[in-house]
């Protein structure tokens, strides 16, 4: 490494955000970059481990730590140190394919491996990836490079979420003719009507999807597979079908009573996306409302910041477990509620045990049950973000429709709901595995 001693100089600096009462206004992106300087101090915290554990990718003592993708890190974290951007940019883009994702919405696994976490905190490696990515985007460095041959080998991926995504980047790259079916009116999958814009704008998503356009990517939108096209009439007109459709099944959370306001988090998360993006008109609105959610990952954090952000009257989070389960970091959604309203949101050792609606139906208060007793308190939008039980029914049995030896499953619908940069993963090994069974032999593992 160039600076072998610049963990030692210098302190882990995060990136900075835009102040909490400016941007719960809007759901523009808050995050904001560091200088220049800065930047490159950040790169020389890299400390020039004897084992890097930061792209090992491993499960070691139960815990998920390194990045998945094997990212090259401490290469281009010295690029980053020695102000060289572009050739950053060749290490990074040598096992990522979308880093301007990760880059915002990965909770940094990498970061969980780096052995400086020891030495003033770990490398600000996410931070690092966003900033060589956005820097080849704004430099004009991410031009579209379509391979230079083609087979006559043509591949149909169902899904355009991070999974699908990048088995279509690696098979294209690898000269496979590849088309994307998406049931939506746009691709993107999750990354697009499933994270909010200020986590990830629709921009950046639109801006990839361009670019893989531009390398010869074909994408079919408003198809149901399943629906509008059948698995045969895939499987027979594509040499190989794979199947990343995602884990969209929501786990239910049993409590009495029914009443209206009652919204699973991505019924609730996607409406308001598309009202965005122009999609639709209207969505279920937090207006003045005082609302509860049910569950801390998350997507229980974005449908937070969400209802935050179209003005809610107060929010109360229902975490099963006790404190004691949790640390004393919070994430950026209760950063915002801790300044919007003064006070920690969370219920530990809490679940909803009844709701009670009003005359008309409408959901009117709530009966939380908790270690010390019952309470009751006012909600007119329940939440309920319980985590995902699987993909739904019905694309569950579309690779039994299929030819068998031709289809394959990928992502959430194999693994279950997971993080982004573990869809990648599994994307890319779906891709793989289609071009050994296509080729006879593969460069993709």
């Amino acid at each position: 490494m160039g600076k072998k001693t610049g963990f030692m100089e210098y302190d882990r600096v995060p990136h900075g955000e835009r102040p909490i009462g400016e941007r719960v206004k809007d759901f523009n992106e808050f995050n904001l970059g560091l200088s220049p300087k800065e930047r490159t101090r950040q790169g020389a915290r890299c400390m020039d481990c004897g084992v890097p554990f930061c792209q090992a990718g491993i499960v070691f003592d139960g815990k998920r730590m390194g990045c998945p993708l094997y990212n090259l890190i401490p290469e281009w974290n010295d690029m980053v140190y020695l102000g060289n951007p572009e050739h950053a940019l060749s290490r990074l883009l040598k096992t990522a394919p979308f880093p301007e994702f990760t880059g915002r919405v990965c909770p940094a696994l990498c970061e969980n491996g780096c052995n400086c976490q020891h030495v003033g905190g770990s490398v600000a490696i996410k931070d690092n990836e966003l900033y060589i990515i956005e820097y080849a985007f704004e430099n004009g460095l991410m031009q579209p490079h379509p391979p230079q041959a083609r087979s006559d080998k043509r591949i149909a991926v169902v899904g355009s979420g991070p999974a699908g995504l990048s088995a279509a980047y690696f098979l294209n790259h690898r000269g496979h003719s590849v088309t994307v079916y998406e049931r939506d009116k746009r691709p993107g999958g999750l990354l697009l009507y499933g994270i909010p814009n200020m986590k990830l704008d629709e921009s950046v998503v639109a801006r990839r999807i361009a670019l893989m356009e531009t390398e010869g990517v074909t994408f079919k939108t408003s198809v149901n597979v399943g629906v509008d096209v059948t698995m045969e009439q895939l499987t027979a007109e594509y040499d190989y079908v794979i199947l990343c459709c995602g884990a969209q099944a929501p786990r239910p959370v049993e409590f009495q009573g029914e009443a209206q306001g009652v919204y699973y988090a991505l019924d609730y998360l996607k409406p308001v996306i598309q009202t965005q993006i122009g999609e639709r008109k209207t969505a279920p609105s937090a207006k003045d409302k005082n609302v509860v959610v049910i569950g801390n990952g998350n997507t229980a954090s974005d449908c937070i910041a969400t209802a935050v952000r179209q003005g809610c009257r107060s929010v109360t989070q229902i975490i099963r477990k006790p404190k004691s389960a949790y640390g004393p970091e919070i994430d950026y959604a209760h950063a915002e509620t801790n300044e919007v309203f003064g006070e920690d949101i969370r219920r530990f050792s809490s679940k909803v045990k009844q709701i009670i609606p009003d005359e008309q139906g409408q959901l009117k208060s709530v009966v939380l049950s908790t270690e010390s007793g019952e309470s009751t308190i006012p909600a007119e939008m329940l939440l309920i973000a319980s985590g995902f039980s699987g993909t739904e029914e019905y694309n569950a049995s579309l690779k039994e429709q299929g030819t068998e030896g031709k289809v394959i499953v990928a992502g959430d619908m194999r693994m279950g709901a997971t993080l982004v940069v573990l869809a990648l993963a599994d994307g890319k090994a779906a891709a793989a595995q289609a071009d050994e069974m296509l080729m006879g032999y593969t460069s993709l593992k």
